[in-house]
């Protein structure tokens, strides 16, 4: 299921669907499931090179492929039988050494809350930084001299042809449509602002994170999006709560349960995940027509604050969801928690940089890291049916 999500506590956007935790995780060596070719004897070696042409022609060796991929798929998570015929000595090992595993798991658990702890920690103390960060955007407070050196020391750093300002053009004065600019600057974020979304993102004030705390039913972390009044909605506070599980999954990170959004009160005529039509309804008795509104949904950056539901377990164990809907769900999960997990780990505490732009230079860089890695396994699925030169 989506809703096991592990979290990658490097922040990154690889939206590569996990194994799902309920997965048997099966190690005994499928290969011996399939037969291997054999060397070729004379009469086979001797055949026509047109069945050879035929056999490395593309529509059949996708075909061969996804028949290859199909075996290997029946195979995932069935026995070999290699461990049910190892002499019952052997076996009461291979079952002690679960139970150091379980020991390993509990340790694993202690780590990773002592790591949340630590995350919460160093949170409080960012916390008068991202105080005073909100200060000088909005112009409550002046930046004072000392910190614009240091920021222009920072930008000749990263640019040695950076011009530094001039020191007696005026007072710093605040940055409009900070936030706004912040967001359209990440990746993926930029793909669900539209252009009516930009109306209401003009009023946004500020993007915090919290985490929850020991009274809450769960782990976790908040976000929160400050807006000042505007003609939008009444909400002056938006949230969105992600909840970890209890116990961390297989591969030691904490793992998503379901996140939370506010309901967004719309004001008349401005909900921006819907869009509107007019359309005629003729009357089949007297022939009149009328004009009905129709919402229907719309794509929209707030559709974030209405998370998709994870389905049940005994929902999909009994096939009461189709395959497409729940892959559709499982896509919308992903993309879902990677987001939330991106405001966290990268646009909350870099936004002068997606400001900027410069956090754009290493996010491209992280996707073209992904791409070749993509590259490179489709070169490997592609050398079982390469010919030799």
């Amino acid at each position: 299921m989506s809703n096991n999500v592990p979290i990658n506590s490097q922040g990154g956007s690889d939206l590569t669907a996990p194994t799902p935790q309920n997965t048997p995780l099966n190690q005994a060596p499928i290969a011996q499931g399939l037969s291997r070719p054999t060397v070729p004897d004379i009469s086979e070696d001797a055949e026509e090179e047109g069945d050879v042409e035929g056999i490395n022609a593309p529509g059949v060796q996708q075909a061969m492929l996804g028949l290859v991929q199909g075996r290997l798929a029946d195979l995932v998570g069935k026995s070999s039988g290699y461990i049910e015929s190892l002499p019952v000595e052997v076996k009461k090992s291979v079952e002690a050494l679960k139970g150091v595993q379980v020991k390993q798991t509990d340790l694993q658990n202690q780590f990773k809350r002592e790591c949340l702890e630590l995350e919460k920690k160093y949170l409080e103390l960012q916390k008068p930084l991202y105080e005073r960060r909100n200060a000088i955007i909005s112009g409550s407070s002046t930046a004072t001299a000392d910190e614009i050196e240091a920021g222009e020391a920072q930008s000749l750093k990263d640019d040695p042809d950076y011009t530094s300002l001039p020191k007696d053009n005026g007072s710093p004065a605040p940055i409009p449509e900070f936030w706004l600019t912040a967001l359209r600057n990440h990746v993926g974020l930029a793909d669900l602002i539209t252009e009516r979304d930009a109306g209401a993102l003009k009023h946004l004030l500020d993007v915090r994170l919290s985490y929850l705390g020991a009274e809450d039913p769960k782990p976790g972390f908040k976000l929160t999006f400050v807006f000042e009044k505007n003609e939008f909605f009444d909400n002056e506070v938006l949230e969105k709560t992600y909840m970890y599980q209890e116990e961390v999954g297989y591969s030691g990170d904490f793992v998503y349960d379901r996140a939370i959004g506010t309901e967004i009160k719309w004001k008349d005529d401005k909900d921006l995940t819907k869009e509107f039509e007019i359309k005629k309804q003729r009357n089949k008795n007297t022939n009149r027509t009328r004009l009905v509104r129709k919402a229907r949904p719309a794509e929209s950056f707030f559709n974030f604050f209405y998370p998709p539901t994870p389905p049940s377990e005994d929902a999909i164990e009994n096939g009461d969801i189709d395959e497409d809907d729940l892959e559709e769900i499982e896509n919308k999960l992903e993309m879902d928690y990677q987001i939330g997990e991106d405001l966290k780990e990268k646009i909350i505490p870099r936004a002068v940089d997606y400001f900027t732009g410069k956090a754009l230079e290493y996010d491209m860089l992280e996707e073209e890291d992904d791409e070749f890695d993509e590259i490179e396994e489709e070169d490997d699925d592609d050398d079982g049916f390469e010919d030799e030169v």
